[in-house]
């Protein structure tokens, strides 16, 4: 049975004590930690859809959100710090600003839910970017594009099965930043100024993509090794 962690409402707390962890492990430091031991995988049956009950559990209720969450994070640390260590051919000096930042972002992003989730966090996962050309501007920023907007579309579909109404108003501070990150990536990819927040992610209303947990993991299944269980997972 899975138990809360000690700063449970008490978001102030934990974020000073994120920040000081961070600061201590000096962190750009450990950045490059990333690289190969993270991810989260699909829980979803190419035939019938249905969650696979095999992988590493997500756990149940606010807890599993969580742990998705974290395993997200995780997969894009990864990618970021490896875009860093490799950077592509022609890469100017204010791209490799932006996906430094980003890559500090996401990492900070993923300590913040291990730290949150305490003993309840779920192990470093595997990740597969094989079929990444990490020498190619096209390649990167293209798989950058489709995980910035995944990850944005996986918070807004998460957020409604959170109880705890201080885990929803850090999530909505996180999707915000992923937000900004998914913004930006578009940009680099079409300067003409009307790709930042197109029709593929935002609609008629105004509001921008949401995707359940299990068509995210789906999706994302093309750069997991390691499978997760995600069938303990809310649905409402």
């Amino acid at each position: 049975m899975l138990t809360k962690y000690p700063f449970e409402n008490k978001a102030e707390e934990l974020n000073e004590k994120i920040i000081a962890g961070l600061s201590r492990r000096k962190f750009l430091g450990y950045a490059g930690a990333a690289t190969g031991l993270v991810a989260f995988a699909t829980a979803c049956d190419k035939n019938d859809n249905d969650m696979n009950r095999e992988g590493v559990d997500l756990g149940s209720g606010d807890f599993g959100i969580l742990n998705y969450a974290y395993a997200l994070e995780q997969l894009e640390a990864a990618f970021y710090t490896k875009v860093l260590e490799t950077p592509y051919s022609g890469i100017t000096a204010m791209e490799t600003s932006f996906m430094a930042d980003i890559r500090d972002h996401e990492i900070a992003h993923r300590e913040f839910f291990k730290a949150a989730l305490g003993s309840n966090a779920i192990q470093a996962l595997e990740v597969n970017f094989e079929s990444i050309n990490f020498s190619s501007r096209a390649s990167v920023l293209g798989t950058a594009k489709a995980f910035e907007d995944l990850g944005v579309s996986a918070y807004n579909g998460a957020g409604k099965l959170l109880a705890d109404p201080v885990f929803l108003g850090l999530a909505g501070k996180i999707v915000s930043v992923e937000a900004r990150h998914a913004a930006l990536i578009r940009e680099l990819l079409d300067t003409s100024g009307t790709a930042f927040a197109n029709a593929e992610v935002v609609d008629a209303m105004g509001l921008d993509v949401s995707r359940m947990p299990s068509e995210v993991l789906q999706i994302a299944s093309a750069f997991l090794k390691t499978k997760i269980n995600a069938s303990n997972l809310p649905t409402s």
